[in-house]
């Protein structure tokens, strides 16, 4: 079988007669007709528009009732059912055993429709004299194909349903190719992550220039066959196994995945070294960044019967790709007139690229678009309100795809959940926080509205250094005759929102999944396998011990690094700060599977070693890798597998370039970073001539401080400004509860997809976001997810996933260009001086002014020594 995606083009008569029985073809040309029973009686919506229900669904797969991740009834799914009316606009029902025909002529669509089941060949023959075909209908506009397909639209429109075993796929190109594009994006991207501004490679990008690059070699390649010498086996191989396919393309993108994005452990290696003169060498810096990145493997290996092989979990940013890579190997044959996705995603992308030299270059206002702060630039009410980088974004929109998805892409993530979100951002940020902020709370009006910096009690920034000895320890004396420290609004709110979300995570995990969770505990399936788990069946699963054996394995070496070194962490808080993500993974894959909302553990990750380690900072960056670092490959791990399921691959290729690709980056990673900082006198100097300041890691050295040296007990303990947000953990626990309760009794309602994680971790992005990047990815969000879905589903099931593809890698693109032309030359000094490139840094939101002055003899009370 082949795995290119079938057309969306109906096939021509002899082939659909050639599905048919001979006799039964005969009888139903002399009969004129098919049985009554044949007709789909359940089917119900037959309008020429989508419900209001069809919006939602590609809604949570859980449900109070228990349902969770069937298949959906003949009732149920009627909701979510195109209308047969004219099949070229909208699919045909997933759920639907048997066709009803239409009353006016269709075409049908080789792609969209589910075979017959439950309905065999005499059934149809007995049956076929006594009923007819309507007078419009013939034989030939039917197409009668046994095919199985998703049940899901989404799906449907993003995955192919086949699959041909014998592609090869860890072939020398996926080494080669693979290797080198992914060796030189994490090169690439260490050196400007110690850099602002600074573009950034992405998976996509890998994904894009690996195409052609796998043409070429598919091109030069020998295609001989060679084989080993009888010593060595005696096995034939051939450098060039044939036209480079999807699958080679799909590992390429999977090992660009896991590998491209510095680790987290560089943080740890830079801040300890250059900000507390504490170098642990070479040796402790291999094994922390390959030990912290690869833990998280072994456990992802154990997630995966419970969020990888069931369909109800889609995982949407693997649809995406999927999208994009059915878009470049797939051969489209658009008999409709149709324009084909590749040449969408070409017109779209270099749109996108050329569109971004406007707002990122000619135009920046257009980034940052807020004219009612160019009218009123120096009122602070207007511009705490309407302001775009320290104010709300009331009413503020922009013109630019980077600031759009700052929060991730707005056609991807379902809407029922961007709706989550939304109601999350419009409550707690835009009514909410300017009631604290105007009534002054916690003496919030002293400090800008928004933003992520700490504040000293005289408005100013936090001077850490005041607290601080000659040898980096904390000055408890001058702490108290300084100031405690105090965050904006919006600051707070975040922290707030993370006690919150850290329970209402695991008790809705227990509520709607606990029962997948037990049945998969005891391996039992809680639902029946869809097209693609079934194709999978095919190939060897990676056994649990290979997972077990490797987590044991890089659980040595992170042993290893803080025994043999300076570490300042005992062995035990190693396994304290693996408890952390081996509690949230599967909660937090749940949610990220259904909507791509990651759940952040950083609060979790900070509180927790700040208590265990009170005054002891590296031990706390060191308990913070850990935890965070093997939550977020854990997640990068389960999606790639997730995406290998979609495409097919064999899980054991999966599982190889996985581990080899993360491991070979994080030594490159550690080889650039020694390279940088022995080479380069001044790095991370403020004045630094290449302007290479390390931005992000002043940040961390900054959270360091406050969490490592300050510690959580005075800023949330008895005497804190902010105890009162540790009551969030109750709240977080108690809301998903009547909720839950209350759907059960009432499933239609409308509260069944309500999700406090969702609601409560959307708008912790503020800040550094704004109400523009909120605003904006709603609106665009409602457009396409709720609007074009609604009314023109076949275009949305066919061009949305590529078109938020192509915008995104076209963004990307131009950013890359607009860098490497116009800002990286001459030291960024390639402006263009006129009010559109200047308006926006004039107004009191630019210089984040506060609603009042803070007094010179500073505000609040004195510290309360502890």
């Amino acid at each position: 079988m082949s795995t290119r995606r079938r057309p969306f083009t109906a096939r021509s008569s002899s082939s659909l007669n050639s599905n048919i029985p001979r006799s039964i073809r005969s009888s139903i040309n002399e009969q004129g007709g098919l049985p009554e029973d044949v007709y789909a009686d359940s089917y119900t919506d037959d309008d020429d528009e989508s419900s209001d229900a069809d919006v939602f669904a590609f809604g949570p797969p859980s449900t109070a009732n228990g349902n969770r991740g069937q298949f959906p009834s003949s009732e149920a799914s009627s909701i979510n059912q195109p209308p047969l009316s004219n099949f070229d606009e909208k699919y045909l029902s997933p759920h639907d055993d048997i066709l009803r025909p239409p009353s006016s002529e269709p075409i049908y669509a080789a792609d969209r429709v589910k075979r017959w089941s439950n309905i065999d060949s005499d059934d149809l023959y007995q049956h076929s004299p006594t009923h007819q075909f309507p007078p419009t209908q013939t034989l030939d506009k039917l197409e009668l194909e046994y095919e199985e397909d998703s049940p899901y639209p989404e799906v449907r429109a993003s995955v192919s349903n086949t699959d041909d075993p014998d592609i090869p796929t860890l072939t020398l190109r996926v080494w080669l190719i693979g290797g080198i594009f992914c060796a030189i994006a994490a090169a690439v991207n260490t050196v400007f992550n110690f850099r602002l501004p600074a573009p950034t490679i992405t998976p996509i990008v890998i994904q894009l220039i690996t195409y052609p690059a796998g043409k070429f070699l598919a091109y030069i390649l020998p295609m001989d066959l060679y084989t080993m010498p009888r010593w060595l086996g005696g096995k034939s191989f051939t450098l060039n196994p044939g036209p480079f396919n999807i699958k080679e393309h799909t590992l390429i993108t999977i090992m660009a995945n896991v590998s491209v994005s510095p680790a987290y452990a560089m943080n740890v290696t830079v801040v300890t070294e250059m900000f507390y003169g504490h170098k642990l060498g070479a040796g402790f810096d291999i094994l922390l960044f390959v030990s912290s990145q690869c833990i998280g493997f072994g456990l992802a290996g154990f997630c995966r019967r419970f969020v990888v092989w069931p369909a109800s979990l889609l995982w949407p940013q693997c649809l995406v790709v999927c999208t994009l890579l059915n878009t470049l190997h797939a051969e489209d044959d658009e008999n409709d007139g149709s324009i084909s996705r590749f040449k969408f995603f070409i017109i779209a992308g270099v749109s996108a690229a050329i569109w971004y030299f406007v707002p990122g270059f000619l135009f920046k206002a257009l980034s940052w678009f807020s004219w009612i702060c160019w009218i009123w630039p120096r009122s602070p009410t207007v511009n705490q309100l309407f302001g775009v980088f320290t104010g709300l974004g009331m009413g503020g929109m922009t013109f630019d795809w980077s600031q759009v998805t700052y929060i991730g892409s707005p056609l991807v993530m379902p809407w029922w959940a961007e709706c989550n979100v939304a109601i999350g951002f419009f409550a707690l940020y835009w009514l909410v926080v300017p009631i604290l902020y105007y009534t002054n709370a916690k003496f919030f009006n002293y400090l800008p509205i928004s933003d992520s910096s700490p504040y000293d009690r005289y408005g100013n920034a936090y001077n850490i250094s005041r607290i601080l000895s000659e040898d980096n320890e904390f000055n408890a004396t001058a702490y108290e005759d300084y100031s405690p420290l105090y965050l904006s609004a919006t600051y707070s709110m975040v922290y707030l929102l993370g006690y919150a979300v850290a329970t209402a995570i695991l008790v809705h995990t227990i509520l709607y999944h606990g029962k997948s969770i037990w049945y998969g505990m005891r391996n039992f399936k809680t639902e029946e396998d869809d097209i693609h788990a079934k194709l999978m069946r095919r190939y060897p699963d990676v056994p649990h011990w290979w997972y077990l054996s490797y987590m044991i394995v890089f659980l040595a070496l992170s042993i290893a690094a803080v025994t043999g070194f300076d570490a300042q962490i005992p062995v035990w808080g190693i396994f304290v700060a693996l408890l952390i993500p081996l509690v949230y993974i599967l909660p937090a894959s749940f949610i990220f599977a259904m909507t791509g909302q990651e759940i952040p553990i950083n609060l979790v990750s900070e509180v927790i070693p700040g208590y265990l380690f009170p005054g002891k900072p590296i031990a706390n960056m060191i308990f913070k890798c850990y935890s965070i670092q093997t939550m977020s490959e854990g997640l990068s791990f389960i999606q790639d597998a997730k995406l290998g399921h979609y495409i097919k691959i064999p899980p054991r290729a999966t599982f190889t370039v996985q581990v080899t690709a993360t491991i070979i980056s994080a030594l490159i990673q550690v080889g650039i970073r020694d390279w940088m900082f022995n080479s380069i006198s001044d790095m991370c100097s403020v004045r630094q001539s290449a302007n290479f300041t390390c931005p992000q890691n002043r940040v961390y050295y900054t959270s360091s401080v406050l969490w490592g040296i300050i510690g959580p007990d005075r800023i949330y303990g008895r005497h804190g400004i902010y105890h009162y947000q540790v009551y969030a953990l109750i709240a977080g626990a108690i809301l998903p509860i009547p909720v839950y309760f209350y759907v059960k009794r009432k499933p239609r309602s409308w509260l069944r997809n309500l999700n406090w994680p969702v609601l409560l971790t959307g708008p912790t992005y503020i800040p550094p976001a704004t109400g523009i990047n909120y605003s904006s990815w709603i609106g665009i969000g409602f457009i396409f997810q709720y609007l074009v879905r609604r009314t023109h589903f076949a275009w949305w099931s066919k061009y949305n996933f590529i078109l938020s593809a192509a915008l995104d890698s076209g963004t990307t693109l131009g950013i890359i260009l607009v860098f490497l032309i116009l800002q990286l030359p001459k030291d960024g000094g390639i402006n263009i001086d006129w009010w559109g490139n200047t308006v926006f840094t004039r107004t009191a939101d630019y210089f984040g002014m506060p609603y009042r002055s803070a007094p010179s003899t500073g505000f609040g009370e004195p510290v309360v020594a502890q």
